[in-house]
């Protein structure tokens, strides 16, 4: 059987201050997303050149990941971003990333072992630990 299609999506405004980092933390999974993506709701400093240099052509080409990005005609807000960040994932699997996140680097391998377990299993999430500003 095929490893199943994973999808993350990221709903962004205005945090350049996190996402490098988080991305680079999806970057680093033990099992990689297939497809990321990103929209961004009218952000006023740099988050979506962050993204383009972080998930740069080249690194989505060479770890399979397709990205969507795209920047919103108008703020949505938190809830109205999200929802337009799934309706544009096409994975068999979708992961929900916050912008100020760091995934653990087995967070998706987790995920979809639980999946694996369980063909009944409609929804799984895992623990937080929370960190302040500086990690």
């Amino acid at each position: 059987m095929a490893s199943p299609s994973i999808s993350v999506a990221m709903a962004t405004y205005n945090g350049q201050r996190f996402i490098q980092e988080q991305l680079e933390s999806i970057l680093a999974q033990t099992v990689l997303p297939t497809e990321i993506v990103v929209t961004d709701d009218q952000s006023t400093d740099s988050t979506v050149h962050i993204v383009q240099n972080v998930l740069s052509d080249e690194v989505c080409r060479e770890r399979g990941i397709t990205l969507i990005l795209r920047v919103n005609e108008k703020n949505l807000g938190p809830g109205g971003n999200f929802r337009h960040a799934i309706s544009l994932c096409s994975g068999d699997f979708i992961a929900l990333a916050d912008q100020d996140d760091v995934w653990f680097p087995h967070k998706l391998e987790v995920l979809l072992g639980e999946f694996a377990s369980d063909e009944f299993l409609l929804l799984a999430h895992s623990d937080a630990r929370l960190i302040d500003a500086n990690g």
